[in-house]
């Protein structure tokens, strides 16, 4: 049964944490509009379009990042005031036992990591794709890194059909959904190709749902042998849609968990390789929400000691704890999407580490 007490301090943790991350939004507003200022004037765009097509977007983004953290600073923040006006001891003194005056803040770690974990699950992949069209079409699209060389290489892609069968399209244009300088096709048995397909033109039949092929010469190799056909005109499946062809750096953090999953697993089917990235940010969805209640845990037993260092000693701790979170969080993320780390231990590194932390400042936590 909650108690004045804990309606005390749960309040305290729920109104620090929304000022924290009004804060935060504020600030990261501040410093994007002052980063960005030249590429809103180019876009066309009035201060409202901006905001509804970027900033409504771009806000949610950035707190996803950093919501743990911003839990953890604040728990720091209130419980170490607590701890200098003497609350803390106070408490103890009265006879309640420290397991008890941890109820309110895992209560507050529940329910703030429970409507994280069904945020980055449904409601954020929204926000991204508002965040992610943006940046793609008025940011990313104007730098001179996408207009100069790269940008020309950029629209030759390659794509895998399945584990034996590849492709390529040589200057597609994603808005006409065709390729007019050349496609190929290659089947592979072993280290031989065995089947091979050539065609001027190629673009998506949007009634059939299928690829059309112009002009296309159609070579089968068995052995010594092969067999050459020309065909002028011919429908192709190739188990992959126009927006899965360029790809999208933003793609994974715009589809929902389900989405991700089915993504996945149609990716692997095919044969696709490099899905760490993706795999990572699908654990991860399960993995931060646990990460606000174990910070929660850290800060309540770190802040509620009485230092002569007063509220600014547990504020330098929590900002330290934090980065290390942070530095080991991009490591893991890293070295799985380098190399062969897996993405499952990749997503819960941090949380395996700073669990076994919290469990022993809460051992030794004054009680």
């Amino acid at each position: 049964m909650m108690k004045i007490l804990d309606w005390y301090i749960l309040k305290k943790f729920l109104t620090t944490t929304l000022f924290i991350a009004l804060i935060f939004s504020l600030i990261s507003v501040v410093i994007d509009t002052s980063e960005k200022a030249d590429d809103f004037v180019k876009s066309g765009l009035s201060t409202y379009q901006i905001i509804m097509k970027y900033y409504i977007g771009f806000v949610p983004f950035i707190l996803s990042m950093i919501f743990p953290l911003m839990v953890f600073i604040a728990v720091i923040f209130f419980t170490s005031k607590m701890a200098g006006r003497s609350e803390i001891v106070a408490i103890l003194a009265g006879g309640v036992r420290f397991n008890r005056l941890l109820r309110p803040y895992m209560i507050g770690a529940f329910l703030l990591g429970g409507f994280f974990w069904y945020a980055t699950q449904y409601l954020l992949p929204k926000a991204n794709v508002i965040y992610g069209n943006f940046q793609a079409t008025y940011i990313d699209s104007k730098s001179s890194y996408e207009q100069g060389e790269y940008g020309k290489r950029s629209r030759n892609y390659y794509i895998r059909i399945d584990t034996n069968t590849f492709a390529g399209l040589r200057n597609y244009d994603t808005t006409t959904k065709s390729a007019s300088n050349g496609f190929f096709l290659d089947r592979m048995k072993g280290t031989q190709v065995v089947y091979n397909l050539r065609a001027e033109t190629v673009r998506w039949d949007t009634a059939k749902k299928t690829w059309k092929l112009e002009n296309a010469v159609e070579r089968k190799i068995d052995g010594l042998t092969e067999t050459v056909r020309a065909i002028p005109s011919m429908d192709i499946k190739l188990n992959v849609k126009p927006n899965e062809i360029k790809p999208d750096k933003y793609l994974k953090d715009k589809m929902t968990t389900p989405e991700l999953k089915r993504f996945i697993k149609a990716e692997e089917v095919r044969g696709t390789e490099g899905l760490n990235d993706f795999k990572v940010a699908r654990y991860r969805r399960d993995a931060t929400p646990v990460s606000v209640v174990i910070l929660t845990l850290i800060g309540a037993s770190v802040a509620c000691r009485k230092t002569r260092g007063g509220s600014g000693l547990h504020m330098a701790t929590g900002i330290i704890t934090a980065a290390i979170f942070v530095v080991m969080d991009k490591f893991s993320l890293t070295f799985s999407t380098k190399g062969s780390f897996p993405p499952l231990l990749a997503a819960w590194m941090p949380n395996l580490i700073f669990g076994t932390i919290a469990i022993w400042l809460y051992r030794t936590a004054p009680k």
